[in-house]
């Protein structure tokens, strides 16, 4: 009988959950962390007018830059997008919506959702209309905050260093990044993986991310790009 808890599969059979007009979530920061194999699924099977929310934009051809640079999506919500020129351009152009939302006040919106808080209240930008444009306001103790909505995805994507049989993940020094809130806040979380061990060896000090938010582990073929740096 198959251990239903068992979460290793394949890459062609976690495809079937994307799909044009989807909301995706990534892992990863400048590509670091970013999952490279479940990134060029995407590309492979054409899917479009994707939501993507994560960090940022990568870089034209690193992590989720791929996707940015190839037209595939629609909006991103992110803290920045300089690292990759096309972001920039196609939002002058009208061809893709960008709603930025600070670095920090991101991350904490994303494990809101992870949670299941429906936002956060923030001072921050309050006073910036490329921030605070449109958001609710309410005051607290006399002191006036943003309502920062928390942030869910179809599918969540993340890149880690080792796992076990039942998805529990440890991730490689920087690479640790924005990957363990964005594993929790997707409705179904696929990580690509570099090593998949036994279970119990695993030391439980070291798992960052419990198998509990993972539905699907798959192995990688690793980074199939050269860094901006080399």
């Amino acid at each position: 009988m198959e251990n239903p808890f068992r979460k290793i599969t394949t890459l062609e059979k976690v495809m079937e959950f994307f799909h044009d007009g989807m909301t995706l979530m990534f892992g990863g920061f400048g590509g670091v962390g970013t999952p490279p194999g479940l990134i060029d699924g995407i590309l492979e099977k054409g899917i479009r007018n994707l939501t993507l929310i994560g960090n940022d934009t990568g870089f034209p051809h690193i992590g989720i830059g791929k996707l940015v640079s190839q037209e595939r999506a629609k909006k991103v919500i992110a803290s920045h997008i300089g690292s990759n020129p096309f972001a920039g351009l196609f939002m002058h152009e009208g061809k893709l919506e960008v709603e930025f939302s600070p670095q920090g006040i991101l991350a904490e919106r994303i494990r809101a959702g992870g949670v299941g808080l429906p936002g956060i209240l923030s001072d921050i930008g309050k006073d910036i209309d490329l921030v605070a444009g449109g958001k609710q306001r309410v005051l607290l103790n006399g002191k006036e905050y943003l309502v920062e909505e928390a942030l869910t995805a179809e599918v969540s994507i993340v890149f880690a260093k080792k796992a076990d049989e039942y998805g529990n993940l440890i991730y490689d020094k920087s690479a640790r990044n924005t990957n363990p809130l964005v594993a929790m806040a997707g409705t179904i979380t696929i990580a690509e993986v570099e090593e998949i061990v036994p279970l119990g060896t695993l030391d439980a000090e070291e798992i960052i991310t419990p198998g509990v938010f993972v539905d699907y582990i798959i192995p990688t073929k690793g980074v199939n790009w050269k860094w901006a740096w080399e």
